[in-house]
């Protein structure tokens, strides 16, 4: 299963670093490598994430496998709202992904691109009003950490991100193995 975790300038961190662990954490459990996931970048090569923290990205919006999950991330969400490439290129990946998800201002993303439109969905707090502002059909919630809409899943900021992840691993393979990899994570996994 390939999953594509998008990043960009001034992307948060543990928005993808967490949601990466996660699912290559489940790979290792598991003992097999059921989950091929791989970060995204509009082009490719090295991006300069929150306070100067530089990443690879594997490949470029032009050039990766094809998405059964894409993952977008948040961080600095204002700049990449604007890029039409790369927001016509998440509205094209959620026509043929099994599921699209965001952790923290990916939110803003998936609206701009059309993928959520009116369904509830969560962000970071302090972002809540303005997507509430500037995308008013959605029913966005406060105080959860993650959101399950069937194939759109969405999650409150940073952190939320690995328990959302973790129940990715829960409908993409097992509830079980989802448990496995929060206890080999020693992470406190909320599951609602």
């Amino acid at each position: 299963m390939n999953i594509g975790i998008y990043i960009y300038s001034e992307a948060e961190v543990l928005d993808f670093s967490g949601p990466f662990e996660v699912l290559t954490t489940a790979n290792r459990v598991l003992g097999e490598n059921v989950f091929n996931v791989s970060l995204i970048s509009e082009l490719g090569g090295v991006v300069d994430a929150r306070a100067g923290y530089q990443v690879v990205s594997n490949h470029s919006i032009h050039n990766h496998p094809k998405l059964d999950v894409l993952i977008v991330v948040g961080g600095y969400h204002l700049d990449e709202m604007n890029k039409q490439e790369v927001i016509d290129w998440i509205a094209l990946q959620n026509q043929s992904t099994q599921m699209t998800a965001s952790v923290c201002t990916g939110a803003f993303l998936l609206a701009r691109a059309g993928v959520i439109t009116q369904e509830e969905v969560t962000t970071h707090w302090e972002d809540v009003s303005d997507l509430k502002e500037m995308f008013p059909k959605l029913s966005v919630k406060e105080d959860v950490r993650w959101v399950d809409q069937g194939r759109i899943v969405t999650s409150g900021g940073i952190s939320a991100g690995i328990d959302m992840s973790l129940h990715l691993v829960s409908r993409l393979h097992s509830l079980e193995l989802a448990e496995k990899t929060a206890k080999q994570m020693e992470f406190d996994w909320t599951k609602a």
